[in-house]
């Protein structure tokens, strides 16, 4: 009877996304960019912010790389004036450059074939989507978020998406950890034993670029030299909600274009223009 009562008192706890916005998803600080307003910079002035060398500079202009960044913010704390935290975690890729920030111009048409190029490939998905995880090294914080997506607030079983203990029955790899050495070939015999089509994401940013990690006698630089990845989802961890647009670009659902990197928050609070 408690458990009823309690329900009737809180109602409905899970999120509507993606049919509707989720203003936890849309506010939530979820990556670091780079200003549009951003005073030109040298190397020198931004390389030695970050530990895991995410950040670069040329032609004068700052470049970040969600795929190595861990979120420590050491960089939007030295130089507010040219890194700012951006909102919203619609931050997965099906590119690894995309995941570099500022986005040139000329990148989209290049991104606009490979996303219509897995839609086609995943279309058979739409309806049910099975989902093997794999630990190639992981320090265990994305787990807690994968974890999460089964929880009543995520709920992915709404949307068909199911986790499955067998690669036989997996639609998609999602695969954690910096590319543990000891791992290279238990991975790619999980690959290997999955069905095809397979949709292979790295989720974090120690299966996007390594992390701290990176390139290590323990560790290579993320998955990417180990397995053919599809999406490219940052964060140190990724929320719950980058995931699980990660898993509707996998079914297809999302496919009309990449989402417009986050808005960065001004000194005042407000929105900073893209």
């Amino acid at each position: 009877m408690p458990w009823f009562t309690r329900g009737l008192r809180e109602g409905i706890l899970t999120t509507r996304y993606p049919d509707k916005p989720d203003p936890y998803a849309r506010d939530f600080p979820a990556a670091v960019t780079v200003r549009p307003t951003a005073p030109r910079v040298t190397p020198d002035e931004v390389t030695a912010l970050c530990p895991t060398g995410a950040l670069t500079a040329a032609d004068g202009t700052a470049r970040l790389d969600r795929g190595r960044c861990i979120l420590c913010r050491r960089c939007t704390r030295a130089r507010p004036d040219v890194f700012a935290e951006a909102s919203g975690t619609e931050t997965a890729a099906v590119t690894r450059g995309a995941l570099v920030v500022p986005r040139a111009p000329q990148d989209e048409p290049p991104l606009d074939e490979v996303r219509a190029q897995l839609a086609a490939r995943t279309a058979r998905f739409r309806r049910s989507l099975h989902i093997r995880h794999v630990d190639a090294g992981s320090d265990g914080s994305e787990e807690w978020e994968i974890n999460a997506l089964t929880n009543p607030v995520y709920d992915i079983h709404r949307l068909g998406l199911f986790m499955t203990a067998s690669p036989r029955h997996a639609d998609v790899l999602i695969v954690t950890g910096a590319g543990a050495r000891g791992m290279a070939a238990p991975l790619r015999r999980t690959y290997e034993a999955t069905a095809r089509p397979v949709v292979v994401i790295a989720a974090g940013t120690d299966a996007c670029g390594g992390g701290m990690w990176a390139d290590t006698y323990a560790t290579h630089a993320g998955i990417g030299g180990l397995l053919d990845v599809d999406i490219w989802v940052p964060g140190s961890p990724p929320s719950p909600f980058s995931l699980l647009q990660a898993l509707l670009l996998a079914t297809g659902r999302l496919t009309a274009r990449a989402p417009e990197p986050p808005a960065a928050a001004g000194a005042d609070g407000t929105e900073v223009p893209r």
